[in-house]
């Protein structure tokens, strides 16, 4: 059955016999159910011809056909039967441009099939995202005026809101139709993709004329190649008046020679969120690729030894590595480790078990310079967690200190009775060429220190995160005041520096482990 109410009989007659495909003559009725559309294209064309022929009957039925009172038709509407009959079907529509037509078909599902099978994706559903050529909005809007004009001979009205969208449409049809090819279902949310783009060149010029009625609406931008994009079409086609309107583009549309083609068709994942902890025990190791002028001034770094191996077991096109802050090429970072993350963009590989994880994390240990833990994946809302209250946290370091003038185990009682020291830190020297000159104020929340011999002693501080330590060890030419030169008064220098992840950090992480780790648990289970 169509489904179409009596009411749109006659808009249904009119779109049919203007070159209108059955399917779009359904959408302007505001069917708003799948089955009809599902049907095979010649039975449903004639069902459209049993429905518009008076007492519900083809021409092959002839006197004898029992009459239907649902397809009888009002006393104003005459009979067309033999109108209806000696309509051919378009072989092209001039308002889906074939796409429900040629578009939907067997041929063109294993097409798709076969462009997802050889992507090599993993995946447990898919969304299917249909990108169309703005000129339809043009060709949808004239044919939803001349029905609407149709239904106010009626005194009905037709909403533009309730017209069946030709991109629903073709969801309705083609969504079944790959689902049974790929073994699984088409969702309206999935992080498996397959998107394509349609295009019809011969019909490309039927929006400009918006463009001298609503110069406003059109506005040329950096990332898009026409200024005739769907938005901007569909905010014109909004503002512009009726009789504007059919004057440059009057009913019925032109009929086209060609049908829309598929231009591009692509499968993508959604990225996927790796996240652990990291410790680096070399004093010659950056954290990313240390690369000047092109010239790449270390071997590794640790992001590098992190992602090799992301990269390989996911398979993925590219990645992104951020962390909970960053040490210096020749600091350590010990205790728990730092936080990390790495965004792996279009993974071709995502399904992976804990022994999985815990192979992977094996394989990267694997080097002297670096260990990993707590590896695991992690949405992306778990990412921005770890960024947050990124300066607020506490940070523990310990820092081998020299001082010009010979010291006494008693002379370092005054930095053990240091409490809250309030600092001021210029932008150190040493980043002033990447970042913006600035005073800022921290806080030396503990000072711990640990006598080796005259002229050296251990430092060990709990300070707030963004602490320029190397530079309150040396006072950085008086950019940093006061600092451990000031305190002592002394020259002192930095020799050695480790970070160290305190207890109350272990803590806000282990807490923040446990929640990613549920709400990936109920992610996997749904």
């Amino acid at each position: 059955m169509l489904l179409i109410e009596e009411k749109y009989r006659p808009v249904a007659k009119i779109l049919f016999s203007s070159g209108t495909c059955p399917r779009c003559v359904l959408r302007l009725c505001c069917v708003g159910f799948p089955t009809p559309y599902r049907l095979p294209y010649q039975d449903l064309l004639e069902e459209l011809r049993k429905f518009l022929t008076p007492c519900g009957g083809s021409a092959a039925d002839g006197d004898n056909a029992p009459p239907n009172k649902k397809s009888r038709l009002d006393d104003s509407d005459g009979c067309y039967a033999d109108e209806v009959q000696s309509v051919e079907a378009p072989e092209t529509c001039n308002l889906c441009l074939g796409i429900l037509q040629h578009l939907c078909d067997a041929e063109f599902v294993k097409k798709t099939f076969h462009k997802v099978q050889s992507a090599g994706y993993e995946f447990k559903d898919f969304i299917f995202s249909v990108s169309l050529p703005a000129q339809l909005l043009v060709r949808e809007h004239c044919a939803w005026l001349q029905a609407q004009q149709e239904m106010r001979k009626y005194g009905r009205v037709l909403e533009k809101g309730d017209i069946i969208q030709l991109k629903e449409a073709y969801k309705w049809i083609i969504h079944p139709l790959i689902s049974n090819e790929l073994g699984v279902q088409a969702v309206s949310k999935s992080a498996f993709e397959v998107g394509v783009v349609f295009c019809h060149q011969e019909t490309d010029e039927d929006c400009h004329f918006l463009a001298t009625v609503c110069k406003d609406c059109f506005k040329p931008a950096k990332n898009k190649q026409s200024v005739f994009t769907r938005m901007a079409v569909v905010k014109a086609l909004e503002r512009i008046k009726e009789d504007d309107f059919w004057r440059q583009f009057p009913w019925p549309p032109s009929f086209p020679k060609t049908a829309c083609e598929v231009v591009d068709m692509q499968c993508n994942h959604a990225s996927v969120f790796v996240a652990g902890r990291y410790n680096k025990y070399s004093r010659s190791l950056p954290q990313t690729p240390w690369v000047i002028d092109g010239e790449r001034k270390m071997e590794s770094s640790v992001e590098e030894l992190i992602t090799e191996q992301l990269m390989v077991l996911f398979k993925a096109d590219s990645f992104n590595f951020s962390s909970s802050g960053r040490e210096d090429v020749d600091v350590r970072t010990l205790g728990r480790g730092r936080p990390f993350a790495v965004e792996l963009v279009n993974p071709h590989k995502v399904q992976f078990t804990k022994q999985d994880m815990k192979d992977l994390q094996e394989k990267i240990n694997r080097s002297d310079k670096i260990k990993v833990r707590d590896l695991q994946i992690v949405t992306r809302e778990a990412v921005s967690h770890m960024k947050e209250g990124e300066e607020e946290k506490t940070k523990c370091y310990s820092a081998l200190i020299w001082t010009e003038k010979p010291i006494k185990k008693e002379d370092l009682q005054l930095l053990d009775d240091v409490k809250e020291l309030k600092i001021v830190q210029k932008t150190p020297l040493r980043v002033l060429h990447r970042r913006p000159l600035a005073s800022r104020i921290r806080l030396i929340h503990t000072m711990n220190t640990e006598y080796v011999d005259e002229h050296y002693f251990r430092l060990y501080l709990k300070t707030q995160a963004g602490t320029y330590i190397k530079e309150f060890a040396h006072g950085d030419f008086g950019r940093t005041v006061p600092n451990i030169g000031s305190l002592m008064k002394t020259t002192a220098d930095i020799l050695e520096l480790d970070v160290e992840v305190s207890l109350f950090c272990f803590i806000f992480c282990l807490y923040r482990v446990q929640v990613l780790y549920s709400m990936v648990c109920r992610k996997w289970n749904t």
